[in-house]
C-alpha cells in the first residue's frame, strides 16, 4: 500500500492516458441530470467530482450509494456506475435498475459483471487496470469520471490541465507532503478522529476518513462546516482527550465558513487539546482537492505504521461479502 499511495500521482498522469485513449460513443442526446453511484474506494470519486463540477455543470449531479436508485431516474438521466471490481452487488442492482428506467448508462470499472454488462449491451465505458485495493486506485476512476461527463457534454472544470498540473505538483512535493503528515499523524496517535471540511471539501474529507478507517483501522467520522454547526458542535460536550480534530480549509472557502472553523476549533480545545487544521495547495479546485486527498492518504499510511496495523487487511469486510453470497438477492 506504502507504494500505491507514493504512485497516486503517477496514476493520475496514466488515468490522463487512459482517458485520452477511451473510444466512446456520443448518445446524441445531452442527458437532464445524472447520477454516479458506486460504494467505497469506487464511489467516493462521485462525491468529490460532483463537488469539483458545482461551479461549472448547468445540470443536476447526484451520488448515489446503494442498491436502489431515485424514482426521478428516467429516459433523461445518465447513470454511470463505478465498481473497481466489476462485481460490487449494490452498484450492479442500482445500473440495472437504472436501465429499467430507460436510463442512459456508462461505467468505469476493470473488468468482472459491470464490464461484461456493458459489452453485451453495447453501453460506454472505460476500462482501467486491476488487481489492487480499489481505494489505492482512487486517480484512476476520478480521471474517468471526468472523461465520461464531457463525453455527454456536462460542463466540467478544465480537467485535463488542472490534474495534469496537481500530478506535477504532488510529484515534486511528494517528500514535503508526507513529512508533514507524518508530523500530524503523530499528533493524532490513538484518537478517534473527527475529520471536518468547510465548503467544497466535504468528499475529501470522507476519503480521509475512508483511509483511516481501512489502512489505519483507525474508528472516525467525518462532516461539513456549516452543517456541523447546528447539531454536532453540541455533541462535543462528550468529547474528550481520546479525541483529535481535524479541519481540512481551502483559501477558497466562504468567508463565514473560515469564521466557523476558527471559534468550532476554539471551542472544541476546550475538550481535547488535540485540533488541528490542513489547509489546501493549489490553483484550482482540482489542484487542491488532489493535494487534500494525497496528504490524507499519506496521514492513514503514517498512523498505520505507528500502530503497526496491516494497511491490506480487510478480512472483515471479506467476512461480509461472504456471508451476503450465502444469502439469496
Amino acid at each position: 500500500m506504502k507504494d500505491l499511495i507514493a504512485d497516486f500521482p503517477k496514476h493520475l498522469k496514466d488515468a490522463l492516458s487512459i482517458a485520452n485513449e477511451a473510444q466512446l460513443r456520443s448518445q446524441g442526446m445531452r442527458p437532464a441530470n445524472v447520477l454516479i453511484t458506486g460504494m467505497g474506494g469506487s464511489g467516493i470519486g462521485g462525491s468529490i467530482v460532483t463537488e469539483l463540477c458545482a461551479p461549472t455543470a448547468r445540470i443536476p449531479i447526484a451520488v448515489n450509494k446503494g442498491y436502489s436508485v431515485p424514482h426521478w431516474v428516467g429516459t433523461e438521466t445518465l447513470i454511470i456506475a463505478s465498481s473497481y471490481s466489476g462485481n460490487t452487488e449494490e452498484t450492479l442492482e442500482a445500473a440495472l435498475t437504472g436501465l429499467e428506467y430507460g436510463a442512459m448508462l456508462a461505467a468505469i470499472t476493470s473488468g468482472g459483471q459491470l464490464k461484461k454488462l456493458c459489452e453485451e449491451r453495447g453501453l460506454n465505458h472505460i476500462i482501467i487496470p486491476g488487481g489492487n485495493p480499489p481505494r489505492s486506485m482512487f486517480g484512476y476512476s476520478f480521471v474517468q469520471l471526468f472523461r465520461l461527463l464531457q463525453n455527454y457534454g456536462v460542463q466540467t472544470p478544465d480537467w485535463e490541465t488542472e490534474i495534469a498540473n496537481a500530478a506535477d505538483y504532488l510529484l515534486e512535493n511528494q517528500q514535503q507532503i508526507s513529512d508533514d503528515a507524518k508530523a500530524l499523524a503523530e499528533k493524532l496517535q490513538d484518537k478517534t478522529l473527527a475529520i471536518y471540511a468547510t465548503n467544497g471539501l466535504a468528499g475529501v474529507a470522507t476519503r480521509w476518513r475512508q483511509q483511516v478507517n481501512e489502512n489505519s483501522k483507525v474508528v472516525g467520522w467525518d462532516a461539513a462546516v456549516p452543517e456541523m454547526n447546528h447539531n454536532e458542535l453540541v455533541g462535543w460536550a462528550g468529547g474528550s482527550d481520546d479525541h483529535g480534530a481535524i479541519f481540512l480549509r481551502s483559501e477558497t472557502e466562504h468567508k463565514r465558513n473560515g469564521v466557523r472553523a476558527e471559534k468550532n476549533a476554539e471551542l472544541l480545545k476546550k475538550q481535547t487539546p488535540h485540533v488541528y487544521s490542513v489547509t489546501a495547495k493549489g490553483k484550482t479546485d482540482i489542484e487542491r482537492a488532489l493535494y487534500m486527498i494525497h496528504f490524507g492518504d499519506y496521514v492513514s499510511l503514517h498512523l498505520a505504521e505507528l500502530k503497526g496495523a496491516d494497511m491490506m487487511d480487510i478480512r472483515v469486510i471479506e467476512d461480509l461479502k461472504s456471508h451476503l453470497q450465502n444469502i439469496p438477492q
